[in-house]
């Protein structure tokens, strides 16, 4: 391991695993009903958006606002916090407004609309188009672990090594384990550092009633919602807090709502296992595969290469260098999208034949591509094209710092030492069963909480047989990132509200990949209509890289 790690590595290395998952929700909220809080909440509900022009650079059309929050709903006194929300203005008659989270945990919302909005430009038929950087992200009192910051001491780029090296262990081993939980310890008491009082308030319970006020300052009487990854499990706690307020809701590659982080690490491990299979059944195809013709072998080949670098890492020309593990945040980077498929073949082409590392590197230390955000949005923001310029008031460790502490907030899980360690070593063999190629990496999501408060039970117990206006749930198939099990189990849980369209293509998320789950979550949001639940739609033969 080098010495030093550069800003976008550390952060990718500070979230681990977790930058390749989505996660759980909630936050430390008792479980009353939101619509019951005893306290006066009434100035918050009474504000409107004061919408002007986006700081320069920013798409022309796209307008900017705020809405404030409570810091602590339960304490509203205590002190508040601006989130900033962005839109476009519906170009004809408007019925409100349809607002829109991107996912993550930890996906800041503007940037991605600025990027990508041409993707949405149909529901301006009928409505205001927003998003917004929910609590802890982006421009709304975004959380740090300090990593990448000019601490002088070095303190915090030796906590980023110290996360590095925790992501670098082999878990299955005792005292790598033991050592791996103090470099994250260290990591937890960094994020409390450079955070402020946001961390305590960070989790999706916080972040849903946080909704409710845009919705408000919107002036709607129900949410419209169109959640990807992440995003439908803020929509689905929404629901279950506001059932009376509940408009058209559609979610898009759907999480689990009760999972813990072991199940829901070795469930997902399998779901990245099979996106791989059908990118290997893809490179095979084509004469230039740097993995081979054969099938069987070309999987044998990629299990090979990560062992090789876990060994021997390479240089990546930036002074750092790619381990096995880098490799396969690359590849779980890549199967977000059919899109980018053709990137990796080339990638590792590079790496294979010539030892060059930096198309991997590129993947790699994209750890701020997250999940929920969706293939024209990722490519737009590796290439710099986000139509918005970074600013100095976000750390460049934001992303990560977010999605770590929002999942943490959202699992109410904090086993000991002794019981950690003792389940690694059962576990690394069930996650080395469901991926050998992932499970490894993901083991490592079990440790990132450690060291951290305990978080919410609220999402388990409380978000389930909501009695809603029927809500669109969309599930891939060939999702790496939130299996197709996790929608059906995810309809059943919330009860006959969930209506199920299976989309039985490759990728995360469907809404942009997918011309057939498009149109029919546009019909829904724009005019109501909802296909039968169960219904299909079939691969896009047109959106094969190949063709």
């Amino acid at each position: 391991m080098p010495a030093k790690l550069s800003t976008r590595s550390a952060a990718r290395r500070c979230a681990c695993a977790g930058a390749v998952t989505l996660a759980l929700l909630g936050s430390g909220l008792p479980a009353a009903s939101a619509e019951n809080s005893q306290p006066d909440l009434s100035r918050f509900y009474r504000q409107k958006v004061t919408w002007s022009a986006c700081e320069p650079g920013a798409p022309s059309d796209l307008q900017c606002g705020k809405v404030t929050v409570p810091l602590d709903y339960a304490h509203p006194e205590a002190g508040t916090l601006d989130l900033a929300l962005a839109r476009y203005r519906a170009t004809g008659p408007s019925r409100g407004s349809v607002v829109l989270n991107f996912g993550g945990p930890g996906g800041a919302g503007i940037p991605q609309l600025a990027a990508a909005g041409k993707e949405f430009m149909d529901l301006t038929n009928g409505y205001d188009v927003v998003t917004f950087d929910p609590r802890g992200v982006g421009r709304s009192s975004p959380v740090s672990c300090g990593i990448g910051q000019d601490a002088g001491s070095g303190a915090e780029e030796s906590e980023a090594a110290a996360a590095a090296t925790a992501a670098e262990a082999d878990l299955s081993k005792a005292p790598a384990a033991r050592k791996a939980l103090q470099a994250w310890q260290k990591v937890a008491q960094a994020c409390t550092r450079h955070s402020g009082p946001v961390l305590s308030h960070i989790g999706t319970v916080d972040a849903a009633r946080d909704l409710d006020v845009i919705r408000q300052a919107l002036g709607d009487g129900k949410l419209n919602y169109l959640g990807f990854s992440y995003g439908t499990r803020l929509g689905a706690v929404y629901a279950a807090q506001f059932p009376r307020k509940v408009g058209r809701i559609a979610l898009d590659g759907v999480d689990t709502l009760t999972e813990p982080l072991a199940e829901q690490g070795r469930v997902a491990a399998e779901g990245q296992q099979t996106a791989l299979e059908s990118f290997l059944d893809w490179c095979v195809r084509d004469i230039a595969c740097p993995l081979g013709q054969d099938r069987r072998q070309a999987g044998e080949h990629v299990l090979q290469l990560v062992r090789s670098l876990d060994d021997r890492p390479v240089p990546t020309g930036s002074g750092t260098e790619l381990t096995g593990q880098d490799l396969v945040a690359a590849i779980g980077q890549a199967l977000y999208s059919k899109a980018l498929w053709p990137s990796l073949e080339r990638a590792l082409a590079a790496l294979v034949q010539d030892g060059d590392a930096r198309g991997i590197q590129a993947f790699a230390s994209g750890g701020a591509d997250l999940p929920g955000t969706r293939p024209g949005v990722d490519a737009a923001r590796r290439s710099g094209h986000s139509g918005l310029a970074a600013t100095a008031d976000v750390p460049a460790d934001n992303a990560p710092a977010a999605m770590m502490a929002i999942n943490c907030a959202d699992d109410p899980d904090r086993p000991g030492v002794d019981r950690i360690v003792r389940d690694l070593g059962r576990l690394s063999a069930e996650y080395e069963q469901a991926s050998p190629v992932f499970g490894r990496y993901r083991l490592h999501e079990l440790l990132m909480c450690y060291g951290r408060p305990k978080g919410t039970d609220v999402i388990r117990k409380k978000v389930k047989n909501v009695d809603t206006a029927k809500m669109l749930l969309v599930g891939t198939r060939g999702d790496p990132a939130t299996p197709y099990r996790w929608t059906v189990e995810t309809a059943r849980r919330l009860g006959p509200a969930a209506v199920v369209l299976d989309n039985r293509s490759d990728g995360h998320t469907g809404y942009s990949s997918s011309r057939c789950v498009h149109r029919k979550v546009n019909d829904f949001l724009l005019y109501g209509s909802l296909p039968p639940s169960g219904s299909s739609c079939s691969a896009d033969s047109r959106l094969d890289p190949h063709g």
